[in-house]
């Protein structure tokens, strides 16, 4: 629609002959951002269902730096949409937004602010001026004109307000915070969100949380997430990013994903910045942010919080500020493996209890709190009966890709005894140098590179010492027939592992032998048996009837393999 073009149902000047539905009361809601528009759409469902008596229309507001992608959020939720010039004409009872910073038309009708963040805790750059304001706060003749209301999430935000904008006195309203609300009410599902993500069972998921701006964590360190993944082991923990909306609105998704390229290719879940961060935030064991509310979200939720960033626009005496004084400081160059264990080990709830009780005024009253407050400033009744209680956070949708190849280490035997070796792996994307060679050996530690046969970089593909079948082969004869033309095709490959449809695997070896791997304990892939037959061969240990228990870096469970080696029927020793 053209944006001088006004729009006729449900509103306008002949709206009556055209509509189907006729409220008594017409409700606008103001998106200006992705970020501030997200939050309206949240909370209204529960606010308004089932209420015929209100008719809700969207208005864009296009002068936001981050308004990309704001109309393609409201056309894919189904709103019906106005041009913002509409807006004064379309005679509204109520104006809501989750933007403070709207160009208000002229009129007498009421305007709900609701916050996008926790509070007012950072000064943002000032769209009508060249310096910054406070995040949360609309001008002062919309305050001075007595339309506008302030929803706070907690009793001294109002005090924090009035200190440097008096003219906000009497225009606050105490509601509380639904999308914490949501989180709390939502945190017992915290592993069946894993399991929809596609954490594997036992792995720990660690989530990056980063806002916008130059001292946001993405903005300080974007190669941050790569480097995690590279010192974090594979078959222990996941990570996710969470990137605030306006990062994604103001530079694009390729440019975020182009930035982030080497930690995707090493299986960065990037989480969707519409609605699916809370139910990923939920999922999280531990957070690693910055001074975004995401990140005070996390430590409200009693997670263990490292703040790989903090910029100093967060406003001193917010909870924010609070969180930034007891939140340690991830050494981003320092044993980031051993930081995220001891913060795992070490949980400590009750470090951020008292920031949380500090930023959220009576969770769980939020959606009624607001919920009256909204008609009361629509002058009508509440419904009867009350809305359903709080729903439970959908489920995420898996993201990113799976790593396709591995930097592993063994170490064992003879270091941990004939019938025991250790495995360790890293993706490749992040932690594979072409100039080690390939594999080393200290004091038992053996380290090569194992490739997926789907990996799509060549160079990595080509210096595999050990390559995998991505898919269950149907019998042992198609197993034996992928190894064989695997060998012939790679000369440097020095194993070639298959994981077959009814369990266990197949490793062919390069002098023809084919051993057969019979696994015990949880569900594995062909890369764990290939890394214990691979570290006993470079050991010189015997393969035939061998019983080896698989130790795959921290976890207390092992893997048991039974192996026996045959040549495959047919071939001849290579």
């Amino acid at each position: 629609m053209h944006a001088s073009q006004p729009l006729r149902v449900p509103v306008g000047t002949d709206a009556g002959r055209w509509s189907t539905f006729h409220g008594e009361k017409t409700l606008v809601v103001a998106a200006r951002t992705v970020t501030s528009t997200v939050r309206v759409l949240e909370c209204l469902p529960a606010l308004l269902r089932g209420d015929r008596r209100v008719t809700v229309v969207f208005a864009h507001d296009p002068t936001s730096a981050f308004n990309d992608g704001v109309l393609d959020l409201l056309h894919d939720a189904g709103c019906r949409v106005i041009p913002w010039e509409q807006v004064g004409h379309a005679d509204p009872d109520l104006i809501l937004t989750a933007s403070e910073n709207i160009d208000v038309p002229d009129g007498h009708c009421p305007v709900l602010v609701l916050p996008h963040g926790i509070g007012f805790q950072k000064q943002v750059p000032d769209s009508r001026a060249s310096g910054d304001r406070l995040s949360g706060v609309v001008p002062d003749s919309l305050l001075e004109s007595g339309r506008a209301w302030l929803a706070i999430s907690h009793p001294g935000q109002e005090e924090q307000l009035l200190s440097s904008h008096p003219k906000a006195a009497g225009r606050t309203l105490l509601v509380g915070d639904p999308c914490y609300d949501e989180l709390l009410g939502s945190a017992g599902r915290a592993g069946a969100y894993r399991t929809a993500l596609g954490v594997p069972d036992a792995h720990r998921l660690v989530v990056l949380s980063s806002t916008w701006g130059p001292t946001s964590l993405i903005g300080q360190d974007p190669g941050l997430a790569a480097r995690l993944l590279a010192a974090l082991p594979y078959d222990e923990f996941r990570v996710a990013a969470i990137v605030h909306p306006n990062v994604w609105s103001g530079h694009g998704s390729w440019q975020i994903r182009n930035l982030l390229a080497p930690a995707l290719d090493a299986g960065l879940m990037l989480v969707p910045h519409i609605h699916a961060w809370r139910s990923a935030l939920v999922a999280a064991e531990v957070v690693v942010g910055d001074h975004g509310s995401v990140t005070l979200y996390g430590a409200a939720l009693g997670k263990p919080v490292l703040l790989g960033a903090f910029g100093s626009e967060a406003v001193p005496g917010t909870a924010v500020a609070a969180l930034g004084r007891a939140a340690p400081r991830l050494d981003a160059h320092g044993d980031m493996h051993g930081q995220i264990a001891s913060a795992l080990t070490s949980r400590r709830p009750e470090l951020f209890a008292t920031i949380a009780e500090g930023a959220f005024d009576q969770p769980g009253r939020a959606l009624p709190r607001l919920r009256a407050a909204l008609y009361d400033l629509l002058r009508l009744p509440e419904p009867v009966p009350a809305p359903p209680q709080e729903r439970f956070l959908a489920e995420p949708e898996k993201t990113g890709a799976q790593a396709t190849a591995w930097t592993v280490t063994t170490t064992g035997p003879p270091g941990d005894g004939p019938d025991a070796v250790t495995v360790r792996r890293h993706p490749a994307a992040v932690s594979w140098e072409e100039a080690d060679g390939g594999e080393d050996e200290v004091a038992g530690r053996f380290r090569h590179l194992a490739c997926d046969e789907r990996e799509p970089d060549r160079r990595l593909l080509e210096s595999a010492s050990v390559l995998l079948r991505g898919a269950p082969a149907r019998s042992a004869a198609a197993g034996v027939r992928w190894i064989g033309e695997t060998l012939d095709r790679l000369p440097g490959c020095r194993l070639a592992a298959a994981a077959l449809a009814g369990g266990g695997a197949l490793v062919g070896l390069r002098d023809g032998r084919v051993v057969e791997a019979a696994m015990t304990g949880p569900a594995t892939d062909p890369g764990l048996p290939a890394a214990a037959v691979y570290a006993l061969l470079r050991a010189a240990a015997p393969l035939d009837g061998a019983l080896v228990a698989l130790r795959v870096g921290a976890r207390e469970e092992d893997v048991a393999l039974r192996l026996r080696t045959a040549p495959p029927p047919g071939s001849a020793p290579r």
